[in-house]
C-alpha cells in the first residue's frame, strides 16, 4: 500500500503542474432516472454515472463485475461472469435495491436474488446511473437503499462488432453486436453466448443473451421498443442453504419487452412507457436426481407508467403513475398475483438567484395485499459557485416482503404471510466539486431501519421463520475523486473511492436469529487508466474490502487492450494477488485468473 501510495502522490502532483485541459463529458449528461430531467451536476443526490467510455476501457466483461468497482457498492458474487450475485447499496439487503432498464423497474416478486438475471451486455450499455440513499419518492417500493439505472445506446450509427474470448477454466465467449439506421429507423441488436466448464465442481455455466432495440420515427416523435432475453444454465455448488450442498442446479431465464416514447407540447414533456418482464427459475437439490427435491417459479409483471414534468415560472413539476399487475406461478410458493398503483407528484423551486434548489415530493401507493402507503421525501441543494455544490435529503422508504418471505416451504424454513412492508428514514448530505479535470465528492449518510426481515426460532429443532423483528441503524461516509491527465501527452485517468459503514444491530429478543449482517465496513477502490505508446492502453482496479464480521481481502485486477486497424486484442487478468476470499454463503472465489479477446469492428 505504501508503494501505490506513492505513486499515487507522484501522479497527483504531475496533474496538478501539467493539466491545464477542461472536460465537461458529464456535465452535458441529463439523469433520466427520475421525473424531472436534470443535468448530472444540477442534481441535489448522491449519483454515480458509468459512461460507455468508462466501461469499454475497464477490466469488467459484464455488468456483475463492472459494479464491483463502484464504491459503496457490494456486490456479493457466486461463480464468475455474474450468473449468479446479488446487489447491495450502502448496507441493506439484496431485496433492498431496484434495478431499472431504461426508466423500467425489473424487480422480481419471487425474491432479490433475481434482479441481476436480466443484467445487460456491456456492448449495447450507453451508461449506468446509480442513485444512492432513499429512492421511494421517486421509484416506489424496492428502491430502499438506492437504485440502479442501466440506459441502453441510442446511437445507431453504422457499426458491426465481432468478438471471441477465451481464456482460464475453459471460457469460450463469442458475441455479435450489429446497429444502422434507415432513414427514420433505428437498429440495435446483440446475441453472445458465454460457456465455461467451471473454476471447481459443478460451478460450469451456459449463458445465452438476446438484445434488439429499434426507435421508429425518430425525426419526429421517436417510438422505442425494446426486447431482451437471458438464459442461464449453471452447476452451483454451496450457492443456496449449506456450503455442503455442492450438487445444487439452477437454470433461469429472464426476459423484458419495452415500449417507450417522448412527447413534448409547450412546456409539457410526456414519458410514456409499456412493459413485460417474466422470470422463470428452476433449482434443483440434486442435479444428477431432480426428483428429490425441485422448486419451478414463474413470474410476470406487465406494467404501463406515465412521467411527466411542467416548465413554470414557479419551477419544474414533475408527476407520474405507475400501474402494473403481478402473477406468481410456483410449486412452492403457490399461485399468486397483485396490482399496484404508484403515483408519484415533486416540485423543484429555484431561489437565491437559482442558487438555492429545493425539491419535496411525495409517492402515494397501493398494493392489493399490502393496501395504501405515502413516503414523503425532501432534496436541497446550494450551488457556492460554478464548480461546487452541498447538498441534502431525506426521504422515508420501504420494501414489500417478497414472496419468498410470504410463503416459501421448506424442511427448515418457514414464510410467514402476516408479514409487514420494512420501513426506514434515510437522510444524508455531502459535497460535489467539479473544476475542469478534477472531480471530488463526498456524503455522509444515516438510515434508521425497523421491521426488517429476519429468520427466527425459539428452540433448536424448529423451523426458521419469516418474522418482522430486527431494527438497524446504519450510519456512513463515502467519498469519491477523480483526476485526468496527460503524460507524455497520453491521457491518464485516476479514481478513487473509499466507503466507510458502521452498522448497529437491535439484539433479537428470541433465541435464535438467521440475520446476518456482513456488509462491507471499508470499501476502497481504486482505479487507473492509462496509455503510455500509440493504440496500447491499459487498466488496473485495486479493490480491498473489510466485512463487519472481519473477513479482509483485497483483489487486483487488469487490462491490456492493442487496437491495430479495426481489431482489438484485449488480456484480462482478475485476482492478480491470487486472494483466497468468499463474498457471500462461504463460496470461495476464484484464484487467479486470465482471458484473451479478440474484437473486429466494421
Amino acid at each position: 500500500m505504501t508503494k501505490t501510495g506513492l505513486i499515487l502522490f507522484i501522479l497527483l502532483i504531475s496533474q496538478i503542474v501539467l493539466s491545464q485541459q477542461k472536460t465537461n463529458t458529464l456535465d452535458s449528461i441529463v439523469i433520466t432516472s427520475s421525473r424531472i430531467d436534470l443535468p448530472f451536476q444540477q442534481n441535489s443526490r448522491t449519483i454515480v454515472l458509468l459512461t460507455a467510455k468508462q466501461i469499454k476501457k475497464s477490466t469488467a466483461t459484464n455488468v456483475v463485475d463492472l459494479l464491483q468497482q463502484a464504491t459503496g457498492i457490494d456486490i456479493r458474487r457466486r461463480g464468475v461472469k455474474g450468473m449468479q450475485a446479488d446487489l447491495y447499496i450502502r448496507g441493506g439487503s439484496f431485496d433492498q435495491t431496484l434495478l431499472l432498464i431504461d426508466g423500467i423497474k425489473v424487480e422480481d416478486p419471487q425474491t432479490g436474488h433475481h434482479t441481476l438475471n436480466i443484467a445487460l451486455p456491456l456492448s449495447v450499455i450507453e451508461r449506468i446511473e446509480i442513485i444512492k440513499g432513499p429512492a421511494a419518492r421517486v421509484f416506489g417500493q424496492n428502491a430502499f437503499t438506492g437504485a440502479i439505472n442501466i440506459v441502453t445506446k441510442k446511437s445507431y450509427k453504422k457499426t458491426t462488432q465481432l468478438m471471441a474470448e477465451a481464456g482460464s477454466f475453459g471460457q469460450l465467449n463469442g458475441q455479435i453486436t450489429f446497429a444502422d439506421k434507415y432513414k427514420k429507423l433505428g437498429f440495435l441488436a446483440h446475441i453472445s453466448k458465454n460457456t465455461s466448464d467451471g473454476y471447481r465442481f459443478n460451478t460450469d455455466f451456459d449463458n445465452t443473451n438476446y438484445f434488439v432495440k429499434t426507435t421508429f420515427n425518430k425525426n419526429h416523435l421517436p417510438i422505442s421498443v425494446l426486447t431482451t432475453f437471458s438464459e442461464r444454465k449453471f452447476g452451483a455448488n454451496g450457492f443456496y442453504a449449506s456450503p455442503s450442498y455442492i450438487d445444487q442446479y439452477e437454470e433461469t431465464q429472464a426476459s423484458l419487452i419495452g415500449i417507450s416514447a417522448v412527447l413534448h407540447k409547450n412546456n409539457i414533456k410526456f414519458k410514456p412507457k409499456l412493459y413485460w418482464k417474466r422470470n422463470q427459475d428452476t433449482y434443483v437439490l440434486l442435479r444428477k436426481n431432480p426428483s428429490v427435491y425441485r422448486n419451478l417459479h414463474i413470474s410476470n409483471k406487465v406494467g404501463a407508467s406515465v412521467n411527466a414534468s411542467y416548465k413554470s415560472l414557479a419551477g419544474i413539476t414533475g408527476f407520474g403513475i405507475d400501474i402494473a399487475k403481478v402473477w406468481l406461478s410456483s410449486n412452492n410458493l403457490g399461485t399468486r398475483n397483485r396490482v399496484k398503483t404508484i403515483v408519484f407528484v415533486e416540485h423543484r423551486f429555484k431561489l437565491l438567484n437559482e442558487k438555492l434548489d429545493i425539491t419535496p415530493g411525495i409517492a402515494l401507493n397501493y398494493f392489493s395485499d399490502f393496501k395504501f402507503h405515502a413516503f414523503p421525501g425532501l432534496d436541497i441543494g446550494y450551488s457556492l459557485n460554478e464548480h461546487a455544490k452541498i447538498y441534502a435529503n431525506v426521504g422515508y422508504t420501504y420494501r414489500i416482503p417478497t414472496y419468498t418471505d410470504l410463503y416459501y416451504s421448506s424442511p427448515t424454513t418457514k414464510g410467514n404471510a402476516n408479514l409487514k412492508p420494512e420501513t426506514a428514514i434515510s437522510e444524508e448530505i455531502g459535497l460535489k466539486f467539479y473544476g475542469g479535470n478534477n472531480r471530488f465528492s463526498i456524503t455522509g449518510f444515516h438510515r434508521d431501519a425497523k421491521d426488517l426481515i429476519d429468520y427466527v426460532k425459539e428452540y433448536k429443532e424448529d423451523k426458521w421463520r419469516a418474522t418482522n423483528i430486527q431494527q438497524l441503524s446504519t450510519i456512513g461516509i463515502e467519498t469519491r475523486f477523480s483526476t485526468s491527465f496527460k503524460l507524455f501527452d497520453y491521457p491518464q485517468q485516476i479514481q478513487l473511492g473509499y466507503t466507510y459503514l458502521n452498522e448497529n444491530l437491535k439484539k433479537s429478543v428470541v433465541n435464535f436469529s438467521r440475520y446476518s449482517i456482513n456488509s462491507l465496513q471499508h470499501h476502497l477502490t481504486i482505479t487507473y487508466q492509462s496509455q503510455l505508446i500509440e493504440n496500447l492502453s491499459q487498466t488496473v482496479v485495486y479493490k480491498y474490502a473489510k466485512r463487519i464480521k472481519g473477513e479482509v481481502y483485497q483483489v487486483l485486477d487488469a487490462k491490456i487492450s492493442y487496437k491495430f486497424k479495426r481489431i482489438l486484442f484485449s488480456l484480462y487478468a482478475n485476482n492478480i494477488l491470487n486472494e483466497e476470499y468468499t463474498e457471500t454463503n462461504l463460496v470461495p472465489m476464484p484464484k487467479r485468473n486470465f482471458l484473451i479477446g479478440i474484437q473486429l469492428n466494421f
